[in-house]
């Protein structure tokens, strides 16, 4: 069997599957906090408990996830020079963001002295961002090479109606849609970084910054669901 439930079962087993989930949490009662603030302030901070709550939990969820970006230089660094030196680049952005995440989950749960929070914070949401912006580069360059790739060969099946060419294109479809979803999560956790590294009326909005959560969690939900 493999229905819905199933995959749902099997999402969230994953731990990128139940971090999604519970960032869908956190930006929704954002979103809520901000609508009802207003009118009803004590709905309003039941919603508040619930954002900072899930944000923490995320956090907690995360332990060691910084060990991603090191595997993932050391098994696969890429194929040619430029996706080589961008690997690095975003990898190394990535582990700094949750490296230094640790140190602002236990400041903010009260274990590490609470004004460390900020500048952890700081430190890790410079790193998401820098880390962000050459995730979004490569992906952006192999999304074009793709794109280029794939005339070839739709001019090559309708020479010669092969079926390679058919699955290549298929292959190559699919490839670019999840490298979209992952270029909307990046954009969207890069608005929320830069939120926190240089604050200004835009990315603090809390509409801007609800939008931006729900965005990265629906396309994270999307690249993880299983097929």
């Amino acid at each position: 069997m493999n229905d819905t439930v199933d995959k749902l079962v099997i999402f969230l087993a994953k731990r990128d599957g139940i971090d999604k989930l519970v960032k869908t949490f956190q930006y929704v009662s954002k979103l809520v906090n901000w609508q009802v603030e207003a009118t009803h302030p004590d709905l309003a901070n039941r919603f508040k408990q619930w954002e900072v709550a899930s944000g923490l939990s995320r956090k907690a969820f995360r332990t060691g996830r910084f060990l991603t970006g090191f595997n993932a230089l050391r098994r696969n660094p890429g194929s040619t020079p430029t996706f080589k030196l961008l690997a690095v680049l975003a990898n190394a952005g990535e582990m700094v963001y949750f490296f230094f995440d640790h140190f602002l989950w236990l400041s903010r749960i009260g274990t590490l002295d609470a004004k460390l929070a900020k500048r952890m914070s700081f430190i890790s949401a410079f790193g998401e961002a820098f880390g962000y912006v050459f995730f979004i580069i490569s992906d952006s360059i192999i999304m074009k090479q793709g794109v280029e790739e794939e005339r070839k060969l739709v001019a090559l099946e309708k020479q010669e109606d092969s079926k390679e060419a058919k699955e290549k294109i298929r292959k190559i479809r699919g490839d670019r849609v999840m490298r979209l979803m992952a270029v909307a999560a990046n954009v969207a956790d890069l608005v929320i970084a830069l939120a926190e590294i240089e604050p200004n009326p835009l990315c603090n909005h809390p509409l801007s910054l609800g939008v931006s959560g729900l965005v990265s969690a629906w396309a994270g939900w999307y690249r993880n669901w299983p097929s």
